[in-house]
């Protein structure tokens, strides 16, 4: 309408409606494309049996009852059921949370998204597309949703209020410009309408708070940067600030407390450890050497190279390497070795007779037994270090070339060796990050829970709970969850480590708290998290995570780094803190806004300002200090009711202000000789005056750089009034001598009272924070 009307002078605070639409959109734009890309399969072709040919074709031309041939390093790209195969392996981790491999024997079920990491084997598809599980999983993760903020729903609310105010507002200013231009008949035909028209743009630009929606995208955007320089991705703006409202904090175990890899632990001797080589280099450890460095080792086995080296001179006759379906390796050393004879490394219960035996170097085979499934009850993997004197064990290793032991498998060609006795237990654990105690003692320290959630056996995930500082006895196994959501919501108040967690279920005990008032984080890497992370407060992801699962989450720790949170709650706080402080001003403006129009259009006054005149107050006392205010170092804790506690001053402040307008106005109106531009720059001045005593209370605990900014803004004003270019350009002069001392003594007088309200609301908050 200015543009319209030539009033292009008037229309300056178009760039910030515009900055304002462009952010937004580009926003919520970027968000939903992540998710439009989601997927959980990235391989692009599929290997499958037709025509009794192996051909490779793209994974789209998967159809039911197709063969997959699949091979170690292949993605499964549809669900299926194993035919058969040798040794397949498949990690399900990303699905499930399972950290280990999982053997699949003909009739067992192959899920969509896992991959193969040993073995090779043959499946029939059951389920593509839409129906596949990890479709299914990835499809409610799809729809989209912007991150719960209070900053931002604080302002929605507020432009709410403003949105249903301004049509009945406008119309009260308009009326009442007419009628001071004497009537609507006279106003539009002698043109003075226009004059109505400008003053009613006037009332509403000042309403709308556009700068404090600018002011709070640019504070989440400079914070985003900040946090990228820390390997920190803010994959939606308004994800800075979530981070510091919450007050629980859900993790899983694989990938996030964890690395994700196994490490040694302990070694724990039996009486019979000592007979096996000399004192300095004893048997048994050459024998975990040649264990560790064996190229066809497992992973478990691997981690024994670091604290037991291999010894060159050691040669094997025979071995028989590791497989997850007999669950034991075995090397055979020749007569000269300092240990000769059989040693086998392998699962207790499958390596050792549970059968008493009566001469056992070390005891009761069943008392090992015992004690290695204590170990194992404490969630640590427990291996057991068997030999056997006996020699040429290992001469057929491919075929039949052990006797038969009590729990071997037969099918398999290779049976344990006559005459084992136990040496020794390994327990290995999960290696756990090395900054997780230190950053869940931080999020303690500030009065945030936590709570574990794997989909691990519940023993493994309290030992990993125990090992970074959550000192619980034991895990609870989610498949004794209850199904109703009250009781649901009880056991999450209770319990604080849980196993054997379904995807449905981690999203479920997130509803589950956040039923009960929670803000919920939610951490993961696998595509079973991403319902929970989807649901969740805020979802975070591991820099190992999958595609899928950090497209659906606000923050991606770009180098895994679980000690870079503590920086994501100060730079929240900092964005909470100083948007609260920065909305007074502009909620401040809003209620005086509203004030002054509602009151002069009553009175039938013309409106006391000129759009461009309020554009320069709006830099002065709001604008330009706000920028910095916005910015500065602010560590306070977080606390509910930003807009309750944002309100209760500006209301106030606003009426005060206009109040001294409405003064200044009276005046004018009883002593006539008084020019518009007169009671307009008078306005101005008690207008910036009081608002810049609000910035001083606001700005509070004063420094010497808060301090320069509201000086610089007092600097400014003298110079708009005194200086001919901006004066003539704002329409300003200096008031006459009797009007300027009306203005100083209605100035002085209102911040006097702001000062009064911001003594007050001090004290209100201190004693808020002391009951906290």
């Amino acid at each position: 309408m200015l543009l319209v009307l030539g009033q292009w002078r008037d229309a300056l605070f178009g760039f910030s409606a515009v900055g304002n639409a462009v952010i937004g959109v580009v926003q919520e734009y970027r968000a939903k494309r992540a998710l439009d890309r989601l997927a959980v399969i990235n391989t692009p072709n599929a290997r499958v049996l037709r025509d009794d040919t192996v051909q490779d074709i793209a994974v789209e031309a998967v159809v039911q009852d197709d063969i997959l041939v699949l091979r170690a390093g292949d993605q499964v790209s549809a669900d299926a059921t194993m035919l058969d195969g040798e040794s397949l392996e498949i990690d399900e981790s990303l699905l499930t949370g399972e950290a280990d491999p999982v053997l699949k024997s003909p009739g067992d079920s192959v899920l969509s998204g896992s991959s193969v990491v040993a073995g090779n084997g043959r499946v029939r598809v059951t389920c593509v597309g839409a129906e596949s599980f990890a479709s299914r999983l990835t499809a409610e993760a799809k729809r989209f949703s912007l991150v719960n903020s209070e900053i931002r729903n604080g302002l929605n609310r507020v432009l709410r209020w403003i949105t249903w105010a301004l049509l009945p507002i406008m119309l009260i200013v308009a009326n009442g410009q007419m009628q001071a231009s004497g009537g609507w008949q006279l106003a539009i035909s002698n043109g003075s309408w226009r004059t109505a028209a400008v003053g009613a743009v006037a009332s509403i630009i000042a309403m709308v708070p556009l700068g404090l929606v600018l002011m709070t995208s640019v504070a989440f955007a400079v914070s985003g940067v900040r946090l990228a320089r820390q390997k920190v991705l803010i994959q939606e703006l308004a994800a800075v600030e979530v981070l510091a409202r919450v007050d629980i904090i859900c993790l899983d175990k694989t990938g996030t407390l964890t690395e994700g890899a196994i490490m040694f632990d302990a070694v724990h001797p039996l009486a019979a450890s000592s007979r096996w080589g000399t004192d300095q280099e004893p048997g048994w450890r050459q024998s975990l050497g040649w264990f560790g460095a064996d190229p066809n080792a497992n992973a478990t086995a691997r981690c024994l190279t670091e604290e037991f080296p291999a010894t060159k001179t050691l040669q094997a006759i025979a071995a028989i390497p590791f497989s997850s379906e007999r669950k034991w390796s075995a090397v055979e050393f020749g007569p000269d070795a300092v240990a000769p004879g059989t040693w086998v490394l392998g699962a207790p219960e499958i390596v050792l007779d549970p059968e008493p035996r009566p001469m056992s170097p070390c005891g009761s085979v069943s008392a090992v037994l015992t004690q290695a499934n204590a170990l194992a009850q404490a969630g640590m993997r427990t291996l057991v270090l068997a030999h056997s004197p006996e020699m040429n064990a290992t001469d057929a290793a491919a075929g039949p070339g052990f006797a038969t032991g009590a729990a071997a498998s037969d099918e398999v060609g290779t049976r344990l060796p006559p005459g084992l006795s136990p040496v020794l237990l390994l327990t290995f654990r999960e290696k756990v990050r090395p900054d997780a105690a230190r950053t869940l003692s931080y999020f303690h320290d500030q009065g945030v829970g936590v709570r574990i959630i794997s989909g691990d056996d519940p023993q493994t995930v309290a030992s990993v709970a125990r090992e970074v500082g959550i000192h619980v006895e034991e895990g609870y196994d989610a498949r004794r969850l209850p199904a109703d959501p009250e009781q649901l919501s009880d056991v999450m108040d209770q319990q604080q480590v849980f196993g054997r967690v379904t995807p449905t279920q981690k999203k479920q005990m997130v509803q589950a708290l956040q039923r009960r008032g929670h803000v919920v984080a939610m951490t993961g890497d696998g595509v079973n998290d991403a319902l929970a992370l989807k649901h969740a407060d805020i979802g975070i992801a591991m820099n190992t995570a999958a595609a899928a699962t950090k497209a659906v989450s606000r923050l991606v720790l770009l180098d895994g780094r679980f000690d870079r949170l503590p920086s994501v709650v100060a730079e929240g706080r900092l964005v909470i803190a100083n948007i609260e402080r920065v909305s007074m001003l502009y909620l401040s403006k809003t209620a005086y806004a509203v004030a002054i129009s509602v009151f002069f259009g009553a009175l039938i006054w013309g409106f006391p300002f000129l759009p461009r005149q309020l554009s320069v107050t709006d830099g002065l006392t709001i604008g330009i200090p706000a920028f910095f205010l916005a910015l500065m170092a602010n560590n306070r804790r977080y606390r509910q009711g930003f807009l309750k506690r944002s309100l209760s001053f500006a209301i106030p402040a606003g009426l005060i202000l206009t109040a001294s307008i409405v003064a200044v106005k009276t005046y004018t109106t009883f002593v006539d000789g008084f020019s518009t531009q007169d009671v307009q720059s008078a306005s101005v001045i008690t207008l910036s005056l009081i608002a810049l005593w609000i910035l001083v209370v606001v700005a509070r605990p004063l420094n010497l750089t808060r301090v320069a900014i509201v000086a610089a803004m007092y600097v400014v004003l003298f110079g708009l009034l005194t200086i001919p270019l901006t004066r003539d350009f704002f329409n300003l002069a200096v008031p006459p001598p009797p009007l300027l001392q009306v203005t100083m003594i209605a100035s002085v007088g209102g911040c006097l009272a702001v000062e009064i309200l911001g003594r007050i609301r001090a004290r209100v908050n201190a004693l808020a924070e002391a009951r906290r």
